[in-house]
């Protein structure tokens, strides 16, 4: 596990569960979320038709098909700070440029989980994933596109080869190493 600091400061924070597909983000999302007592969003649920007739053929997705995609989350994530309450969301947000507009998006300050793993666990577990829009030979163009967000302030990088309560667990570590106490979160889902 890696950590980028920063200052955080105390007002609602939104985390974003990132990384490439079958990296566990739902899982990984509603398990933060339902720890911390914040909202979930499953960030493939805002995708446009489109997108998902793009990705289900087996196209990737361009900036383009991503940006509006970006912006609905960006919307949600800013909603949230403006209500006072903090949000867990999923979205792959494979590029800083992508991570940018999140930022810019939510307006409060975002917090990225990073899901990191070896191309051998990711196409075992997408070989095994069902009911899922995003095919297995889409995973190397995901690689492809991916931008190490390390460098960059408040993430939290977790190693995905371990179980789902490891991972959750790991992760509120990292959370704690920038500063931000997960035991000290108000009903609001403030962090400080």
């Amino acid at each position: 596990m890696s950590m980028a600091a920063s200052q955080p400061a105390s007002e609602s924070w939104s985390i974003v569960v990132m990384g490439v597909s079958g990296c566990g983000k739902t899982s990984i999302g509603i398990a933060i979320a339902a720890r911390l007592g914040l909202a979930f969003v499953e960030g493939d649920a805002l995708h446009p038709r489109g997108n998902v007739e793009k990705m289900s053929a087996g196209i990737p997705l361009a900036d383009e098909d991503r940006w509006p995609w970006l912006d609905l989350l960006g919307a949600a994530l800013r909603h949230a700070h403006e209500e006072g309450r903090g949000l867990v969301a999923s979205c792959s947000a494979l590029k800083k440029s992508y991570r940018d507009r999140l930022r810019h998006g939510a307006i409060g300050p975002v917090l990225f989980v990073f899901l990191d793993g070896s191309r051998a666990v990711l196409q075992a577990r997408l070989a095994e994933r069902r009911s899922h829009f995003f095919p297995p030979a889409l995973l190397d163009s995901q690689f492809a596109t991916l931008e190490h967000p390390g460098d960059e302030k408040l993430v939290v990088t977790v190693d995905i080869e371990a179980p789902v309560d490891t991972i959750a667990d790991r992760v509120l570590q990292g959370l704690g190493a920038l500063g931000v106490s997960p035991v000290s979160i108000k009903e609001k889902g403030t962090l400080r």
